[in-house]
């Protein structure tokens, strides 16, 4: 912070430290780290928050969509209507310029694509306004904290649930949008266990980058050359779920769990379709990607970051850890579980409290 003179530098100085040691005491983090070369640019805590969405053709974006204005209640931000980037890269600068014009605070983004969105990012850190990301990390550009969870463990879970359930065969992992950092962990990642730990299992890959449409026509093709698979992999079951199932019961390969024929499927989002198609023994196993907490700490994160808090690396006192990725930018890595039809039903389950 470059003060006017030395007084004025050794009040702000003592300010921060004093706060700082607040915010550790108190703060819901138990990883806080020290706030002595924050900056404050966002407006003392205080201000209007812009939220970007990256799609509303989810339903696990619709419901991090509905949680938003509860968490940021909850949370005590003064949060703007949400706007939807709708699937659009470019859009989603633009997005974030708007929001800058009109004079936001602070702002809470999920990446479309991890590198482009640095763009954004650079005008936000030229106005001085701090960001949050949530659920994709960017490759470059200054965020306060990425709000996420492990995407490699989604690939290895999908990957051991389908190992432990087919001894050999071929399986096709159906993947995101490989311009997106969660895209390319879950498929390397999905693709190095099995080779590792499966080797008697043959994958295919769909790239459909999170289009329903793509999804269903390149898996309607797949099956045509390869009628014999034996499990699926979709790195997304917001996008992913009804084209697969529709694509497998128009060819009349849709089985249920324990029939002769059944194809297991693992899903990624934990939406309540994907809990439905579990109970219904249509797919076997999803992750839960936490909405909710995702919209909750995306909140928590940005109130922390205007008020000039930073953090550093270690565990937090809700089951999560602090990590650093190899681009400098720390990251909050949130629980999520891989639910079957043993759990399917947990109260606890973000996807079981959608009303």
């Amino acid at each position: 912070m470059a003060g006017r003179n030395v007084r004025n530098t050794r009040i702000a100085s003592r300010a921060v430290r004093v706060a700082a040691a607040a915010a550790c005491a108190t703060l819901v983090l138990a990883a806080c780290g020290s706030t002595k070369d924050s900056v404050s640019s966002g407006g003392g805590g205080t201000g209007k928050v812009g939220v970007i969405l990256p799609l509303l053709t989810s339903p696990f974006w619709q419901s991090y969509n509905d949680y938003v204005p509860k968490m940021a209640k909850s949370e005590g931000v003064d949060a703007l209507k949400t706007v939807n980037s709708n699937s659009d890269p470019s859009q989603q600068i633009t997005d974030i310029n708007n929001q800058l014009n009109q004079g936001v605070k602070g702002l809470v983004v999920a990446p479309l694509d991890s590198a482009a969105i640095a763009a954004g990012l650079d005008q936000a850190e030229r106005k001085g306004v701090p960001v949050v990301a949530v659920d994709v990390a960017p490759e470059k550009g200054k965020v306060a904290m990425v709000v996420r969870a492990n995407n490699v463990a989604y690939g290895e879970k999908a990957c051991e649930y389908l190992g432990k359930q087919i001894p050999s065969g071929k399986v096709v992992q159906i993947m995101g949008d490989l311009a997106s950092v969660n895209g390319r962990d879950r498929s390397e990642a999905f693709r190095t266990c099995v080779q590792k730990n499966y080797p008697k299992l043959k994958v295919l890959e769909i790239p459909a980058k999170w289009e329903s449409d793509t999804a269903a026509s390149k898996l309607d093709t797949l099956l045509n050359a390869n009628p014999d698979i034996k499990g699926i992999y979709m790195q997304a079951g917001g996008v992913y779920l009804a084209p697969t199932l529709q694509t497998l019961k128009s060819k009349g390969m849709l089985e249920k769990s324990g029939q002769a024929g059944h194809i297991t499927i693992v899903s990624n989002d934990g939406i309540p379709q994907e809990f439905d198609a579990i109970r219904k023994g249509e797919i076997d196993a999803t992750v839960s990607q936490p909405a909710d907490a995702y919209a909750k700490y995306g909140m928590y994160y940005i109130k922390a970051a205007m008020q000039g808090k930073t953090f550093k690396t270690g565990p937090t006192d809700h089951d999560s850890e602090i990590v650093k990725l190899p681009s400098g930018i720390l990251e909050d890595q949130l629980p999520a579980p891989l639910v079957t039809k043993d759990n399917v039903d947990d109260p606890k389950l973000w996807g079981n409290t959608v009303k």
